[in-house]
């Protein structure tokens, strides 16, 4: 057995789709782990299997290159609304994730834009090993937290010069306070709809970009009130658009680029 793929990225984050829509999905932790080795495999941030859906016109399940599973990816929600709007010459599409029902639609561009779903701000919810302001973390640096499916932690920092993210990065992500782990954020706050960001990202490190840590960063940021409900957030990797009213949905918009295509060889399917 052997499955096509497509590797894409948003701004450096990049993904890879395998679509599974009428096949049976063999996608366990180990063939993912094995195809996100950037030596020995694919690699990628986030592995995005399309399966079929009855209410959405696709399901996807994610993977992190440790052979983690996560709720969701704004990166590769988009790479597949690009992918599947293309194919059926339509410029809006539902896809379900762990989140829920996600709407995305073609914007000008080139750019696709996905609501993310309503932040999660209690403690339970983030998940939190007990309950604390989550606008106030009691961690050194007083960071804030969120869930946007999957933990988010942001702090906010005068240069981001000064942050060594692959020092401070490990610690926070496997801090007890996390009892599933956490995506850290580092931000510098530009102007109210100008943030600079840099991410270490759960299960995988460093990351040039990712687009559910860049709604959790501008969701902590609009909570701590130092930023308007219009974020431009510049990564690594380059820059996408965060909307948020402080009620409803977050709306995440980028540019998404194909890079690749190609087939799993049948030996990967075997773990």
């Amino acid at each position: 057995m052997t499955l096509s793929f497509v590797k894409m990225h948003a701004h450096g984050d990049d993904f890879v789709i395998v679509d599974l829509r009428g096949k049976v999905d063999p996608i366990t932790s180990e063939v993912a782990r094995r195809l996100g080795d950037r030596n020995r495999g694919i690699g990628f941030n986030q592995l995005a299997v399309v399966l079929d859906c009855e209410d959405a016109a696709a399901r996807l399940l994610f993977w992190n290159p440790d052979g983690s599973r996560l709720d969701t990816c704004g990166s590769a929600t988009r790479g597949v609304a690009d992918k599947l709007m293309r194919e059926a010459d339509t410029s809006s599409i539902m896809l379900r994730t762990n989140r829920g029902l996600l709407t995305c639609v073609r914007e000008p561009g080139q750019r696709v834009s996905v609501d993310m779903g309503k932040p999660l701000l209690d403690w339970r919810d983030i998940p939190l090993a007990e309950e604390v302001d989550t606008s106030r973390l009691p961690l050194p640096g007083s960071p804030t937290a969120c869930s946007m499916g999957n933990p988010h932690c942001t702090f906010f920092v005068e240069d981001l010069a000064t942050v060594d993210v692959a020092a401070v990065g490990p610690g926070i992500e496997t801090d007890p306070l996390f009892p599933r782990k956490t995506n850290v954020h580092f931000v510098q706050v530009i102007d109210r709809g100008h943030i600079r960001l840099r991410i270490w990202e759960r299960g995988g490190g460093i990351a040039l970009g990712s687009g559910s840590c860049c709604c959790g960063a501008v969701v902590g940021g609009i909570r701590r009130g130092l930023l308007d409900d219009t974020v431009e957030v510049e990564c690594d990797g380059g820059t996408v658009q965060v909307k948020w009213d402080g009620v409803g949905g977050v709306v995440l918009t980028g540019s998404v680029e194909p890079i690749l295509y190609g087939t799993i060889a049948s030996h990967f399917l075997q773990g």
